[in-house]
């Protein structure tokens, strides 16, 4: 069965009060530009394109680097740099990827050397560090019958070679029951680990992030209730930790609708804007969800304005269970489902799981999303670029 996506024209205005002074506001527009689809098992280099779970711009090179989150089963670990042209994006229902070129791909390599066996890793962000020309990336961890592992937070040269790791807390650490429910259990839960990274505006600071609570600090969410999720900072130059926050993410936004459907929401990645200010994805899926009038992929996706300005510093807490804090302030900026084609129909949304500044086109600066296709031919590995219509706004965020 093949799907096809479809794309739209469509200007969303969004108003948001940034939490500067109690009496200002600011307008921010989004314009969509297009997208682009890669078809399911493309090749590049004797590795099939899947899994891209990460986007990065560089501007010195014009060129972006997406990180699979193929666990060494496909192919080894990687990533791939890559171009976009913004000019060939489509607002069409079958877009093509001729405004997408691969140029290289990478293996990722353990502290030792060599390639990654098998099933011994789990990339999810990444991030490319123009002021020392180096690369981040994190690991999800690991919560499962087969074992567990940590998340982690690693820097790697430009040829996939380890550099060094960032040293994560140990409260982060899976331990205890699988079934996460028992006593005494602590740490990420499976698949919903470090999913993200962030580079602070002045370059001192690497962020990331839990998709949903520790469990120590609260249950994963579901359709009636949120989770409260971790924002960890570390002082790049010593790769220590230096503070945390508390970031809620949402309830399921779209209850399954078949009872019994896997449904689950999670903080993807975000990108710093300011002094501890982002724009954050909240990445929905649910299975079994019928919406009439939309194409349903099971996946809901909404940025958010979220602001940790004010919001207690949390570093060194093993459990913020019942503990009275100020988590991230937050304002939903974008929700993707209300895109709507030219002849009025639903934007199809894919598995979005990265976002990065882009380059300016027709004199505006853009925003770039990627989705994960999860190496599955029912979904799909998708680009979408979005023009910010008002750079004086963004100015004033940062």
């Amino acid at each position: 069965m093949r799907i096809t996506l479809l794309a739209a024209l469509a200007v969303l205005q969004i108003s948001f009060t940034p939490p500067l002074r109690a009496a200002d506001s600011a307008s921010f527009v989004l314009n969509y530009i297009g997208q682009q689809i890669v078809p399911h098992q493309t090749k590049f280099k004797g590795t099939t394109v899947g899994g891209l779970s990460s986007l990065d711009y560089n501007a010195s090179t014009a060129r972006y680097l997406s990180i699979s989150d193929d666990r060494s089963r496909t192919n080894p670990a990687r990533f791939y740099e890559l171009s976009l042209d913004l000019a060939k994006f489509q607002r069409s229902a079958e877009p093509g990827m001729a405004g997408v070129t691969f140029h290289a791909v990478t293996t990722i390599q353990q502290s030792g050397g060599g390639a990654f066996e098998k099933n011994s890793v789990d990339p999810e962000g990444l991030r490319f560090d123009r002021r020392r020309n180096t690369i981040y990336w994190s690991e999800e961890g690991h919560r499962e019958i087969s074992g567990f592992r940590s998340p982690a937070v690693r820097e790697m040269n430009a040829d996939g070679s380890h550099s060094r790791d960032f040293i994560v807390p140990l409260y982060y650490s899976p331990s205890g029951s699988r079934v996460w429910t028992f006593t005494g259990s602590k740490g990420v839960y499976d698949n919903l680990g470090f999913e993200s990274l962030a580079i602070s505006t002045d370059g001192t600071t690497l962020y990331t992030a839990t998709e949903n609570g520790l469990v120590q600090d609260s249950p994963p969410a579901n359709a009636y209730r949120g989770s409260r999720a971790r924002i960890l900072a570390f002082d790049i130059a010593t790769g220590k930790p230096v503070a945390e926050y508390a970031y809620d993410v949402e309830p399921v936004t779209s209850a399954p609708s078949l009872l019994g459907s896997f449904a689950i929401i999670g903080l993807s990645d975000f990108l710093a804007i300011g002094d501890r200010q982002f724009i954050t994805i909240e990445r929905t899926l649910s299975l079994g969800t019928i919406t009439p009038g939309r194409i349903n992929t099971g996946y809901t996706v909404r940025l958010y304005y979220a602001d940790a300005r004010n919001a207690t510093n949390i570093s060194g807490m093993e459990s913020i269970a019942g503990k009275s804090i100020s988590p991230l302030r937050k304002v939903l900026l974008f929700d993707m489902s209300d895109l709507k084609n030219t002849d009025g129909s639903a934007l199809a949304i894919g598995n979005i799981e990265g976002i990065t500044f882009g380059p300016e086109f027709k004199g505006k600066r853009t925003i770039l999303l990627v989705a994960d296709n999860n190496f599955s031919r029912m979904q799909f590995t998708q680009f979408v670029a979005l023009e910010i219509a008002f750079e004086s706004e963004l100015e004033r965020l940062q």
